[in-house]
């Protein structure tokens, strides 16, 4: 007979629709315990397996499977990452396998787009407008609290002579600064959720308080940035540089720093819980 500590270190295999998968049976139960794949394994039922290798086979489509595993590993998946397509597809999968947990977070994350459809406050033209008349008068650019959701300013040279744009409040949720200057701007608890800062010059930045989750910033350059109280749950860093950075206090649960530089980074009190930290650079930083 197994017993249940013997039931809660065995391995699954696991086939769905073709792919194949191998977890726990604690994975399986311990993060959603009133699911479908909690009551398959929990030991009360008999689960048929392939009598070649041993697999157990859903029919479901496994495209998002993976998603589902990492929920109940980590309680963490890459929801602002995904298409709305694919938001729908894998809220889909988590009804099915009756994941309470995940359904409400997708759901919160489908209902917070809708809230945010609304017009922003500028174009992409007003803005480098303001840059260009702030240029030409040596005056600053606040944006202070202003609506720029959805906006496209990628590529754009948004750093002034010795100081930066002042996005401070603003709400930046779903922009495209990917390629731009963002040298010494300001992101004072401005709403930055899902925002694209790929291979972004973010040097000098304050991000005090910001809310970073499932921000892309893959490849940015965030030497000597500000990213103290910051929320980046979820955020993708990978191979971003953040040699001399502030990270105190930060969110981190579940982010990407994949070959990222955490060079002389201060990461005191941060939390790193689920965080992806292979091949980082992690020299003299303070932990």
């Amino acid at each position: 007979m197994t017993t249940s500590s013997d039931a809660c270190s065995s391995i699954v295999r696991l086939n769905i629709g073709g792919k194949e998968f191998c977890t726990t049976v604690d994975t399986l139960t311990h993060r959603e315990p009133h699911s479908m794949l909690a009551a398959m394994f929990s030991g009360r039922h008999t689960v048929c397996k392939e009598s070649e290798k041993g697999y157990v086979f859903i029919d479901r489509d496994g495209k998002h499977f993976r998603h589902i595993l990492n929920w109940l590993r980590d309680g963490v998946a890459p929801i602002f990452n995904l298409s709305d397509l694919e938001r729908v597809e894998l809220l889909r999968e988590a009804e099915y396998y009756q994941l309470l947990g995940l359904v409400d977070r997708i759901n919160e994350v489908l209902n917070k787009k809708e809230d945010e459809q609304m017009d922003p406050d500028f174009t992409r033209g007003d803005i480098i407008k303001c840059v260009q008349h702030a240029y030409a008068v040596g005056g600053r650019v606040r944006l202070i609290g202003v609506n720029l959701s959805g906006l496209d300013l990628s590529k754009l040279h948004l750093s002034l002579p010795h100081m930066g744009v002042d996005f401070s409040l603003a709400c930046l949720k779903n922009v495209n600064f990917s390629c731009a200057n963002l040298h010494l701007a300001r992101f004072q608890r401005a709403d930055a959720e899902n925002t694209n800062f790929h291979n972004a010059n973010l040097t000098n930045c304050v991000f005090l308080g910001a809310n970073l989750c499932g921000a892309l910033l893959t490849g940015a350059d965030l030497q000597e940035a500000n990213l103290s109280c910051c929320r980046l749950e979820g955020a993708n860093l990978e191979g971003a540089n953040l040699m001399g950075a502030v990270l105190y206090n930060a969110k981190l649960k579940g982010a990407n720093l994949r070959r990222a530089c955490l060079d002389s980074v201060n990461l005191q009190d941060a939390c790193l819980e689920g965080a992806k930290l292979d091949r980082a650079n992690l020299h003299q930083a303070n932990r």
